[in-house]
């Protein structure tokens, strides 16, 4: 964000220059003494241009400089710094290549009197390496060449150039008039008389133009300004009059007279013929911007500047695109004005010079702006990477975005209150029509962008279509040359005589228009900052602060969590959290929280200093803002009082210094309002400019060009300008300790951040390249740093991914709670198939489609193909078959890089390359195959040669390894980010049902079905083919599964099974589940079960279980196992049983898991399913208790389970009315009586054939949903047949176990218990 108040730059504080307006006045443009020199920027342009189209470079040289194809009045010549004043500056020292470069990106540009001549203005930035800005501000005219030799030269090339052309156009046809006509380029004429006219030069009767700038470099933006100087400067020079004084006192005057105002004032300084008012914010205002949000809106509309916005919120990469320098600026200037509080951190080049092309490389974020080149449209541009890129067609009014971005939160109602403040101001909300015109029409628009805005004192618009009348004019042009040659003076034609009456009018309209600009500034960027202020309104609460002092906390910063993020995102609104998971993982959040922790010891960062006063104002007008976290839209409420004090501000201003330096010292009041207060009411004029102790005869005036200025007066300033020194020095000391301090100031929180400041110190490194030294060696270095940022953004993202994800371990590393939610690990997947897509786009020699990665892994198949060996190549995955007592297993899944690519390419869903690519990494990131995948793909070097260059990433062997071995490290835990996001596709899947064979028929007479259930749903019941154990089905995504029902039909003589498990596969992720059973199906036999209801494990492969154990990731929960479920039937006693003890506890660990479960937030949750059924589960856990003293002997040799308990408990209470004291009592009892009967004559009525012990597990899941077993247990308990069944010293018949017992069930009343379908299914109750 340009400019807040901060002092500009290091070592302000000791020099009274760093107080003043200006730094330098620079002046480029032709040197008449080194002559027509190509521009060797250009010509390194295309030396890059050819080097990434793959061509050979020498062609390119052939071309560049003399480049005969385009006639020498189109080609550019190298501009030069002519002169600039001061020399230096100790703190900010002059880059006269920079300048140069910024000042003329384009070169030289020569023109005669026939082509358009109107003056351009434009602005440009330099980001020094500590982060600090200076700003240009450039207006480039035309002054005609004096030097003989120049046009000499020019006339030379023209000749050659000529030659050349026709030659070849005589060459491609035959010699008549006519075919030579057509078969000239499409730009040029139709006739050879006009070709010869409009392509050529003639020293005799053409005069020959070349462009020159000057510029002020300053430390904060005052655009307007500035440009209003600069066009009475360059008035000055093209009036018939001589200006009052010499130039010289002008430019002396602003670079060492005119102060900045300080924050909060408002200064009027003098140009040539008129003042210049200028207003810098107070402290507790938004920062300075002066570049106007009006234009920013004509040009993008508010829907593509709201996507923009939120593009360059992700620190996503942004190029913008346009012919004119001054709207590259403006949009980038705009847009990162609105980020208020935060601050764009990364690469910022608003106006990126041809030399520096190959920047666009960079794999990192930035902010960048490219001029587009007269006629070209976007699908002629090459860019390296577009899977992450927002590209802006400023002139066209277009935008592309990158895929999978989410929305701004209340996009719409921001839009709306937006488009309310527009439609005030005039604007329309979808942006101005002009903006869409063709690029051709562009040349005429910027000239009418200089009239339409008023400011210039231009002449107004009809004016205008006369002269462009009389410009085309061929005899007025002939004229003119004889004039000159004949030594005649010819008067200008006054075109502008009718208008000297209307000045004042056109002046108070240029007043009122700057006015309007300014208030829209204010509001427009009211209502950004409001919507931070309503969203990060509780920040502070969730920043983490445990140093003790500055020093400690830079020390140890590595090691500490700065910002509860799970914390802060369980308190937001649900439809903010896909927007501000992303947000609070960037760069200018972390920098924006670091700020905050420091403002403990130091002064704290102007933009915070006044986000956090807009905190306070919410909180004094909310109390304790109910509202604040609803996602209710709030709109702005500081509106009408921002409007008024601009109007205020601007009705006296408030700095002006009469000629004593007198500062007036009024205080302004609250921010927003004050700054048409200021601009109305001066509290500070500088001096006049005067005249200096010239050499008589120097600084003689001449019509129409720029003089020799006189160096030696313009060197140095004053001597006596130390009272402006104080004021910054504090603010000063604040930036020299935050210097010091910067290789630890960016850190943020957990493991992670001790690599990404690395990542980020990176990024500040590149944040401007330097402009002067461009050679090879140079841009190997830059890219050297690249690689280096890139490996270490992996190392931090993985180790991110890990620490979120190890649970209980990360929880014993001292990183708090040890859960993460869905959608953060949804965050981290996709920011992890960024960082692999920037990755491969490093070093591209030839971009085929959006995604790089994609395409490499294409042309990678294609190669695989070809060669005939797909059967051989996949490498099996080791000890991956599953084998069981009976011999049955699953058939070995192959591991194949070509095959998991047919996988993603059947899915009809996705529909481009970047979404594929992102569903690839996903899938093997689930299956745990990323890294052996990835250094399948890099291990065809010959590919690799070919499609990336030498400085590459991928072709860097060293950093390529251990890259592969970061993502090796993600292996160590499971991710579902294939299976959880994917969930409408059709996935086939794999059943083997492993009997127990020993013990049980080797084949079965009866009719098998099977129906697996999953999250996301059931495959219904299937039939399975008589005596074959495996199966496989295809259905849609069932998510994680969870349960398996398998039964018979009784049918034929070997209708007894012994199961001793199912085994189910997904075939596309890999994922293979195992559900216990040791139980027999079939009737008089274990419970008489006909169908049974299993509950899922995930099984791990060998690989991981040995990483488990290093890791010591709790195991997840497993369904009932074998050895328990026959324990619990077994009659030989050779089994331990559990004492009571271990029964009470099991009990209450249950309980407590379900309790843990819904503590947790909805998406962080596991399987329900597992806690009431599973192995310690609560099922279980009851199942003990029942268990624990009962009487099974067998009755008529038949086994007695705690069903039949409970059947004789209902036959009990249908028989009898109990008889108690109380009537209350026996109302309640009566109806607990009644629902418990009914519960279990549903169960047993139910048209399923399930056994005694599927019942109770069913009983105890309904009592548990429907709030009921603490009502039962104490029915069962007192029920006469307790005394029958169940020994004296059973827990059941404890009072005091008992009464515990309820008041743990008691315990999980408070939740709403959603049971599986397959678990109740036909149950009617």
């Amino acid at each position: 964000m340009s400019g807040s108040g901060a002092a500009p730059g290091p070592g302000s504080g000791s020099s009274p220059a760093a107080c003043r307006f200006a730094h330098y006045f620079v002046l480029c443009g032709i040197d008449a003494d080194s002559g027509l020199e190509p521009d060797e920027l250009a010509v390194l342009y295309q030396w890059l241009e050819a080097d990434r189209h793959g061509k050979s470079q020498d062609a390119a040289n052939t071309t560049s400089g003399e480049n005969f194809d385009q006639s020498p009045l189109r080609r550019t010549f190298k501009s030069k710094v002519l002169a600039h004043y001061p020399q230096n500056i100790e703190w900010n020292p002059f880059d006269q290549d920079a300048v140069n470069m910024l000042c003329m990106p384009k070169g030289l540009s020569f023109r005669t009197q026939t082509d358009n001549k109107d003056p351009q203005f434009h602005s440009f930035i330099i980001t020094r390496e500590d982060g600090s800005r200076t700003y240009g501000f450039v207006l480039t005219f035309y002054e005609e060449v004096t030097s003989k030799q120049i046009c000499t030269a020019m006339q030379t090339l023209y000749q050659m150039h000529n030659a050349e052309h026709y030659s070849s156009l005589y060459a491609s046809s035959s010699c008549s008039m006519d075919s030579l006509a057509s078969s000239i380029d499409e730009g040029d004429t139709t006739s050879l008389l006009k070709l010869q006219r409009y392509n050529s030069y003639d020293i005799s009767r053409d005069t020959l133009y070349v462009s020159k700038s000057i510029c002020l470099i300053t430390p904060l933006p005052f655009m307007q300004a500035c440009k209003k100087f600069l066009i009475q400067l360059y008035k000055a020079v093209t009036s018939q009059q001589p200006p009052p004084l010499p130039l010289e006192s002008y430019i002396h005057n602003i670079l060492y007279e005119v102060p900045l105002p300080p924050p909060g004032r408002s200064l009027k300084f003098y140009g040539v013929y008129e003042p210049v008012i200028c207003q810098r914010p107070g402290p507790s205002e938004l920062p300075l911007s002066d570049y106007p949000l009006r234009e920013v809106f004509e040009l993008l509309g508010l829907e593509n500047l709201v996507q923009v916005f939120t593009c360059v919120l992700l620190e996503m990469q942004i190029l913008l695109y346009s012919q004119d320098y001054q709207r590259l600026m403006t949009v980038a200037e705009g847009i990162t004005t609105l980020l208020f509080p935060f601050q764009w951190q990364h690469v910022y080049v608003p106006i990126l010079p041809a030399s520096l092309l190959h920047f666009l490389d960079a794999p990192v974020p930035y902010l960048m702006g490219l001029q587009s080149k007269e006629g070209t449209d976007r699908s002629k541009l090459e860019l390296p990477q577009e899977a992450n890129l927002c590209f802006v067609d400023i002139d066209n009014h277009f935008i592309e975005l990158p895929e999978e971005f989410p929305q701004f939160p209340n996009k719409v109602d921001f839009i709306q209150e937006l488009s309310e403040i527009l439609l005030q101001f005039g604007i329309p909300p979808e942006g101005s029509l002009h903006c869409s015109e063709s690029a051709t029409k562009l040349k005429n628009l910027v000239l009418k962008d200089l009239v339409n805005d008023k400011k210039n004192g231009n002449v107004s618009a009809n004016n205008i279509s006369m002269y462009e009348l009389l410009k085309g004019n061929e005899t007025i042009a002939r004229l003119q040359a004889l004039a000159k040659r004949t030594g005649v003076t010819m008067e200008k034609m006054d075109l502008s005589a009718s208008l000297s009456e209307k000045e004042k009018d056109l002046k108070l309209q240029c007043e009122e228009a700057e006015l309007r600009d300014y208030q829209l500034n204010v509001q427009l960027r009211e209502v950004f900052a409001n919507r931070f202020t309503q969203m990060f309104a509780d920040y502070e609460a969730f920043v983490i602060q445990t140093a003790q002092d500055m020093e400690s906390w830079l020390t140890n910063r590595e090691q500490m969590q700065n910002f509860d993020k799970a914390s802060f995102l369980s308190d937001q609104p649900e439809p903010y959290l896909p927007f501000l998971s992303r947000f609070i993982e960037t760069q200018m959040f972390a920098t924006f929280i670091d700020n905050k922790i420091m403002s403990q010891w130091e002064e704290k960062d102007p933009l915070l200093r006044v986000f956090d006063s807009r905190i306070e104002k919410i909180r004094l007008y909310n109390v304790r803002a109910p509202t604040l976290r609803t996602s209710i839209y709030q709109k702005c409420s500081t509106l009408k009082e921002a409007g008024e004090l601009f109007r205020q501000r601007l009705s006296a201003a408030d700095i002006v210094a009469p000629e004593p330096h007198d500062f007036c010292a009024e205080r302004h009041q609250v921010a927003t309002q004050s700054i048409e207060q200021r601009l109305m009411k001066m509290d500070h004029t500088a001096i006049h400019p005067h005249l200096l102790d010239m050499k008589i005869g120097q600084g003689k005036y001449e019509q129409g060009f720029f003089p020799k200025l006189q160096s030696d007066v313009l060197a140095t300033g004053p001597a006596n300008n130390n009272r402006w020194v104080s004021r910054s020095a504090t603010a000063q000391r604040r930036k020299d300790r935050l210097r010091q301090h910067s290789e630890h100031v960016g850190l943020d929180n957990d493991l992670r951040e001790k690599y990404m400041q690395e990542a980020r110190s990176l990024g500040k490194n590149l944040r401007q390249p330097k402009l002067s030294d461009l050679s090879p060696a140079v841009i190997a270095q830059t890219n050297w740093k690249f690689v280096e940022g890139l490996l270490k953004e992996c190392r931090m993202k993985t180790k991110r991914m890990l620490v979120e994800k190890m649970g209980h371990e990360a929880v014993e590393l001292g990183h708090g709670e040890a859960n993460i939610t869905g959608l953060e690990e949804n965050t981290l997947i996709a920011s992890l198939c960024d960082l692999l897509e920037r990755i491969w786009s490093h070093g591209l020699q030839v971009k085929q489609g959006k995604s790089a990665l994609w395409s490499h892994l294409i042309q990678f198949q294609d190669r695989e193909e070809k060669q005939e060996h797909l059967a051989e190549s996949p490498v099996a995955l080791g000890p991956e078959r599953r084998k069981s007592d009976s011999g049955v297993m699953l058939p070995t899944l192959r591991v194949s890089l070509i095959q998991d690519m047919r996988h993603i390419q059947n899915m009809s869903e996705i529909k481009t390359d970047v979404g594929r690519a992102r569903a690839w990494i996903r899938l093997s990131l689930e299956k745990k195959l990323l890294s052996q995948h990835l250094k399948q793909l890099l291990s065809n070097q010959l590919l690799t040669k070919k499609l990336y260059k030498r400085y590459a990433f991928l072709r860097c062997e060293e950093e390529r390894e251990q890259f592969l071995y970061h993502l090796l490290s993600l292996n160590a835990v499971d991710y579902f980010c294939f299976t959880s996001v994917f969930t409408t596709i059709m996935i086939p899947y794999r059943s083997v049902i492993i009997p127990i064979k020993k013990l049980s028929n080797a084949i079965i007479t009866s009719n098998p079905w099977i129906c697996v259930s999953g999250e996301l749903g059931d495959t219904g019941v299937m039939q399975i083919p008589k005596n074959l154990l495996e199966m496989t089905f295809e259905c849609q995504n069932l998510g994680k599964l969870t349960t398996v029902q398998i039964g018979h039909d009784n049918s034929g003589l070997l209708a007894k099974w012994l199961v001793d498990c199912v085994m189910v596969r997904n075939e596309i992720t890999g994922h293979t589940y195992r559900f216990p059973c040791g139980r027999w199906l079939g009737k008089g036999i274990d419970d008489g079960s006909l169908e049974r209801i299993l509950i899922g494990e995930l099984m791990m492969t060998a690989a991981d279980e040995d990483l488990v154990k290093q890791c010591r990731t709790p195991p997840q929960q497993k369904s009932p196992t074998t050895a328990r479920r026959l324990s619990i039937t077994s009659l030989t006693g050779k089994t331990t049983k559990p004492n009571a003890g271990q029964i009470q506890e099991g009990i209450g660990e249950a309980v407590n898991n379900i309790v843990k479960h819904f503590h947790k937030p909805e998406k962080e949750r596991g399987s329900l399913t597992v806690l009431l059924c599973g192995e310690s589960g609560l099922v279980a856990a009851l199942e003990q208790v029942f268990h624990h003293g009962f009487k099974s002997a067998r009755i008529f040799h038949k086994n007695v389970f705690i069903w039949d308990f409970i059947e004789r408990a209902v036959a009990y209470f249908e028989t009898t009315d109990q008889i108690l004291d109380n009537e209350d009592d026996v109302l309640i009892q009566k109806s607990s009586c009644k629902t418990f009967c009914h519960y279990v004559n549903a169960i047993n009525t139910a048209p399923r054939n399930i056994g005694k012990d599927g019942k109770f597990q069913i009983l105890v899941c309904l009592g548990t949903r429907d709030r009921l077993l603490p009502q039962w247990i104490p029915l069962l308990a007192e029920c006469p047949a307790i005394t029958r069944m169940y020994e004296e010293s059973a827990l059941l018949r404890d009072r005091m176990t008992v009464n515990s017992l309820i008041r743990i069930l008691q315990t999980i009343q408070d939740f709403t218990i959603v049971l599986e379908g397959s678990l109740i299914k036909g149950v009617d109750v």
